[in-house]
């Protein structure tokens, strides 16, 4: 038997291929099309303290490798997650994780503490990619300084497994990684859209409200792909990887850079189904290369 099984700290998953914030709805939404129990875990779309409509539309682009977003964390609160989504999804037998999401340190502090409640959510995903309205904007994960204070405030009320979701808009990710290690993280995630922008030549208009949105899709992967490897040398936590992973072997190449596991975003647009297909060729390829676990070649970059 292969083992495919992989572990966040004290977070174990039956197998490292999990999906991707904003992607997956809350699961429910796939039961159609495969067995969502199958996943390593489900990562929720991000939630925030209260009802956020998000952004004008259009809010959605499609690019030559890929597609931006400017969704704007559209979700109906920390409150209706409690309520509504957890009493349905609590019993399916696959780990949730919900993304958090704030424009404050306090906002991040009301959802993580009231998730901390919950038996059935063993961990949590900071996302650090949203403007911090106190300091004009700037995103909390674009500074040392701020990543570091959001991710102590939420370790002080939050006792289960914290992630850290690192945005790629920085200049040296791996010092971004460093300091909410040191912080209380217990595993990192990367990464996070890329911002970019798409144009009507014709109307001479921006294809985004918002103007400017986040890339995700194969055209980020070669780019994710260094600062995983970048970040899992710099870092002793377990590194989840993702950008532009479409099919097993994409996944296989995060693992092999340091990943411990891996998310799926983008391609769940394109077949609802790819997670399961990525588990079973992941299972092919160490049945070829005769591993037995697939820690066998996490970090095995020769």
């Amino acid at each position: 038997m292969i083992d495919l099984g992989v572990t966040i700290k004290d977070l174990y998953l039956k197998n490292p291929v999990m999906t991707a914030s904003g992607t997956f709805g809350y699961g429910e939404e796939f039961t159609d099309f495969f067995d969502i129990a199958r996943l390593g875990g489900i990562f929720v779309k991000g939630t925030t303290g209260a009802h956020r409509e998000g952004n004008a539309y259009p809010r959605m682009a499609e690019t030559p490798m890929g597609m931006l977003n400017a969704v704007g964390l559209q979700n109906k609160g920390v409150d209706y997650f409690i309520s509504d989504i957890y009493p349905r999804i609590k019993d399916i037998d696959t780990h949730f994780i919900v993304n958090v999401s704030g424009s404050t340190v306090e906002e991040y502090i009301e959802v993580a503490s009231k998730l901390n409640e919950l038996d059935k959510i063993p961990a949590i995903e900071l996302n650090i990619s949203c403007p911090n309205v106190k300091e004009g904007g700037m995103a909390f994960g674009t500074s040392c300084h701020s990543a570091s204070t959001v991710t102590k405030a939420i370790r002080e009320v939050y006792k289960k497994t914290l992630i850290v979701k690192l945005s790629p808009n920085v200049t040296n990710i791996a010092e971004m990684a460093v300091a909410v290690e040191a912080a209380g993280a217990d595993s990192v995630s990367l990464i996070n859209t890329l911002l970019g922008m798409a144009i009507d030549a014709e109307r001479k208009r921006p294809l985004l409200s918002t103007i400017t949105g986040g890339l995700s899709g194969p055209a980020v992967k070669p780019i994710a792909l260094r600062m995983v490897w970048q970040v899992s040398k710099a870092v002793k936590i377990p590194v989840i990887g993702m950008g532009g992973i479409m099919t097993a072997t994409d996944a296989i190449e995060f693992l092999l850079c340091g990943a411990t596991a891996i998310q799926i975003g983008t391609a769940n647009f394109i077949d609802p189904a790819v997670s399961v297909k990525i588990i079973d060729g992941i299972e092919d390829y160490l049945r070829r290369h005769r591993h037995n676990s697939v820690y066998d070649i996490i970090g095995g970059l020769r």
